[in-house]
This record gives C-alpha cells, structure tokens and sequence, in this order.
C-alpha cells in the first residue's frame, strides 16, 4: 500500500488530469454482489490499479486547475494516518480529553495567526471548533440564530424571518436555509456588480432590510463572504456588519478559501471589522495543507450553539460534563461522533511554523499573478475580474466586434478542447452575465487520503462516485433488501457522515413533501415520531428542521401504545422513525 501510494504520487503527472471514463463504466467492470470468500490483498489493489485510477479526476495533480485545488502535505497525511490509528470518538471530553483539549489549542492557535480578538478565543469569551464543511458550519449558526430570533417573534414567527446574502455566496447557503425551516421566498440574494468586484453593497442591503422591516419581517442572519467561489470577491465587513447589527442580526463570515490568506499581515485588512460579526469559518483543505474535510468555525458566544444543539442522554452523563469545566463538542455541531482532525492541523503547524505557512500562501499568489500578466500580455484575451487571491478569471476575446453570444461560444469551445486533453482541467463560472474561464492551484483512509478525491458530483470524481454506488447495493444484498432500495433497482443509496445527517435529509424530504400538500405556513403542525430509545440526536435534528419541539413526539416503550391514538391528533405526520 505505501509503494502503491508513493508511485501514485511519484507519476501522478503521467495520468489524464480530467477522467477520460464514460458514466456507468465501473459499474459494468464489477460484480452485482460482494465475494462470499475473502480476495487475495494483490487481487485488490490490482483492482485499484485498473479499475479505480482510470476513473479518478486527479485533484492532486499540478495540472489540476479547476475550483480551488485541496491542498494537502506530508504533515497533513500523517496527522490523518494518527487520526485513523486511534480512531478516536470525541463527542465529550470524557470520550476523548485529548481530542478535545488539542482540538481547543489549535483552534486558538489558528484564531492568534488569523489576528481575531480573543472574542473568538477559548482564552477568552469565544471558542472554535472544527465542522466537516462549510455547510455544517453556516447550518449550526444559522439554527443558533434563528432559535434566538424566536423566543422574541415566537415559535409561530418563522415564516417571518428572513436571511441575507449576495448573489455571490455559495450556492450551500440556499440549502442550508431551506434545510433550517426558512421559508424560500425570505432568502434575499442581493445583486453585485463588476464595478463593485462583485462585493456586497451596503447601500443596498440596507434598501433591503429596511424593506422586509417596513413589511413586518424580522431580519435573523447575513452571511458574508471573504473570498466567493466565482471570483474571490469580498464583502466590507465592517460596514455591512453595521447595517446588521442595528437589526439584530447574526453576522457569519465565510472565508472558507481567502481566510487562510489573512494569516499574512498583507492580507489581514480584509478582516477589518471581524469584532462586529458573530461567526467565522475556513477550510484549512482549501489553502493551508490540509486533508479534506476540514472547517474551523470560530464563534464569539459559544452558548448560543450549546444552548440549540445540546443533547444530555443518560448514558452520556458524567461529572465533568456537569460540572461545566469542560467542553463536549457534541454540543457544538449536528452530529454527535467526531474524528480527531484537530491531529492534521497540529502536525502541519507544527511542521512548517506560521512563517512557512506565510511563504506557502505568498509563494501561490505570485504564480497567480505571472498568470495573470501572462494574460493581459495577449491581446486575445483579457482579465474579466481583477485578481485578489490565486484564482484567475479571464476569457477569449479576439474581436470586439464579436456579440457576446458569440465569444461565450468560443470561450466554451476552448475550454472544451484543454479539458479533453487530459492534460491540465479548468472550469468556468458566470459573472455579471459573462461566461469566464478561472483558473485556480497554484496552491482506503491510506488510499483515500492519496487520491484525496472531492467527490461532489460525477466528473469531479467518476471512480469514488460508481464505486460507492456499487458498495451501496453490495450491503443492501447482503442485509437481503429489496432491490426498490438499490441502484439495480427503482432506489439507491449513499454513505453520509453521521446517522445525524441521514436523518436530517430524510426529515428534510418528508417535511417538504408534506408541506407542498398543505400550505408551507403550515410548518409548526408538522408532528414526528419516536420511542424514548430513539437516539436523542433525533431531536436535535428535528428542531433543526423547524419542527417545533412541541411536536417532537418521544413514545414511552415500557407500556403498550396504541400508534392509531398518536395518528388520529389533529396534525401532520411527517415522520416515524423506527
């Protein structure tokens, strides 16, 4: 396995950047059901050699692009073997002291790098803590300040609320939204402009909310961005948390690539006014060498996530816990178990020092630039966006008497025809209605921190996709269920971190196809239901959800229940897990 590993990365230049495969080739190449018997360990990774690699997008390739790259290091892939090695279960810090004490270092360690106030640190009022993703970090922040929200508009004022962001923030938030019971029709995506780089206006945000205010609204949340996922754009903190304070709004900044940058003193200004906001977030796996997946989220008032996603079953009681000396970090994100990633950042802190981390950063930047004055020096093409980072956005433009139609045409053609090279892979995005090229990287748990595949969709990752897809259906055969659950049938099935989020995408789907049969103000009479065994991050789920705790139903087992009385209330079910 580790030859395998050091070859990989000793030719990973000799492989097509972008996967050449056509969908459904892996699964045609394996078999419907697992062995009966044990395969020999060459048979396996013969396997990987030839059915695996051919299928991969190489993210780790120096010709790879597209996106922002996840950068990783020798640091980081020993800090996740650790991890892996003793396969730790941080929930509390009983489970763990280690996990959670390094996890509380480092977490300020990076917050002092990053300059934030100790507002933000567990040496002061604040603390951080590390999410999965992005995504997780905006969802636990938002449900903290929508359940704040509620105790002053009440729990039948959540069609009232309303969240902001600019027409830049990352496609997550809108789902993150909707996830957290936010009526679609109060998510404010708010226009920017190339002559403002695309930043969010206070001006108009504050037209905006004063707007919603004038209209009996309740303004709950704004999330700002420090380096967008199109051109790296970033919005004024300062000033836009201003707008939102005098509102009463959480103010969440996610940085999840440009953070990183801020460890440089050049840099820093962009946190101007990070006092003001609520939250931060970044992802160490996006610019300082980090495995996937890793999202540090720094908050100034830890209570207020403890207090929404604390959970205290029985068999999780202990002294210390209750004696509120410690931190279990159970009670600061969805799910409950947790993985000691805090192992990948010490190793890499420690290993290359903030002064090699700077150089790292500054060293990308610079490549970004020669790229970019490698652009403006041929008159066929030009910058679209200036250039804040390492991400380049730029576009074919031979003529100007070419329509616009006609120059997307042929910026799509290129990029087509460099991505069928196999030979470097790019991407594009759409801007103030103009198609641009971007280019970004100049930036088993052994195999797949190797690959270190990001998987999101299909082409990002043929192989990690068809194979999952195919091991789904292995375990379904083996626990003998129908085939309406597998591939090879009318279902399927995926692997999610936690039971926390299978629930949670479950209850999500149930809700909303009940609420499209009645009438989506209709929320708070949503009822679920469980036994007094069900696992107790159901409930966390569900108030996440916006299923009102009221209607969380917890059915005693140590006496019959007839489920027809539960069934005959005068709501709506929406789930019964069993």
């Amino acid at each position: 396995m580790v030859d395998f590993i050091a070859d990989y990365f000793q030719n990973i230049e000799s492989y097509p950047v972008l996967s050449q495969v056509q969908p459904g080739y892996l699964r045609a190449n394996l078999p419907e059901n697992p062995p009966d018997r044990p395969e020999p360990f060459e048979t396996i990774m013969n396997d990987v050699q030839t059915q695996i690699v051919p299928g991969m997008t190489h993210w780790l390739s120096p010709n790879f692009f597209a996106f922002f790259p996840s950068t990783v290091s020798t640091a980081g892939f020993l800090g996740e073997m650790l991890c892996t090695c003793f396969n730790s279960v941080g929930f509390n810090w009983l489970a763990s002291p280690a996990a959670t004490e390094l996890e509380m270092t480092v977490m300020d360690w990076l917050a002092d790098m990053l300059k934030l106030p100790e507002l933000f640190m567990f040496k002061g009022s604040g603390g951080g803590v590390i999410q999965n993703t992005t995504t997780e970090a905006i969802l636990v922040t938002l449900v903290a300040a929508k359940n704040k929200a509620l105790t002053g508009v009440g729990a039948d004022g959540v069609n009232k609320l309303v969240v902001y962001g600019s027409d830049q923030t990352h496609s997550t938030f809108a789902k993150v939204c909707k996830i957290a019971g936010i009526s679609a029709r109060n998510i404010r995506s708010i226009p920017t402009t190339l002559a403002s780089e695309f930043s969010l206006s206070p001006f108009e945000l504050r037209t905006v909310v004063e707007a919603d205010v004038a209209a009996g609204l309740v303004p709950v949340y704004l999330c700002l961005n420090l380096g967008t996922t199109s051109t790296t754009a970033v919005d004024p903190i300062e000033p836009l948390a201003r707008v939102a304070k005098e509102h009463g709004m959480w103010v969440h900044v996610d940085a999840a690539y440009a953070g990183s940058a801020c460890i440089c003193p050049e840099f820093r200004h962009h946190l101007n006014g990070i006092e003001r906001v609520d939250s931060l977030s970044l992802s160490p796996h996006k610019w300082l060498l980090s495995f996937l997946d890793c999202c540090c989220l720094w908050v100034q008032n830890p209570d207020a996530l403890v207090k929404t996603l604390s959970t205290d079953p029985e068999y999780l009681k202990n002294k210390q816990s209750e004696s509120d000396s410690v931190v279990d970090f159970k009670d600061w994100q969805l799910g409950t178990g947790r993985r000691f990633k805090s192992l990948r950042l010490w190793f890499i802190l420690r290993a290359y020092g903030v002064i090699n981390l700077q150089a790292h950063i500054r060293s990308d930047v610079r490549m970004a630039k020669m790229f970019e004055e490698f652009v403006r020096s041929d008159p066929r093409f030009e910058i679209v966006v200036p250039r804040q980072f390492g991400l380049v956005c730029f576009r074919l433009n031979p003529d100007e008497d070419y329509g616009s139609d006609c120059i997307e045409m042929l910026n799509r053609k290129l990029l087509d025809w460099v991505n069928s090279t196999g030979r470097v892979y790019m991407t594009h995005t759409k801007v103030g209605g103009v198609y641009v090229l971007s280019t970004a990287g100049f930036l088993g748990e052994m195999l797949c921190n190797c690959f270190n595949s990001v998987g999101f969709n299909w082409l990002a990752s043929p192989a990690a996709t068809e194979l999952e897809m195919t091991i789904m259906d292995w375990l379904a055969d083996m626990l003998k269920l129908p085939k309406s659950f597998m591939f090879q049938g009318s279902g399927g099935g995926v692997i999610q971190n936690t039971t926390s989020e299978a629930i949670l995408v479950t209850l999500v789907v149930a809700r909303d196809k009940v609420l499209t049969g009645i009438d989506a103000d209709s929320v708070n009479m949503l009822v679920v239901y469980g036994s007094d065994q069900t696992y107790f991050t159901f409930a966390k789920v569900c108030k996440t959800v916006g299923i009102s705790a009221r209607n969380i139903r917890s059915i005693p087992t140590r006496v019959v229940f007839n489920i027809l009385e539960a069934l005959s209330e005068n709501s709506k079910v929406v789930a019964i897990i069993v």
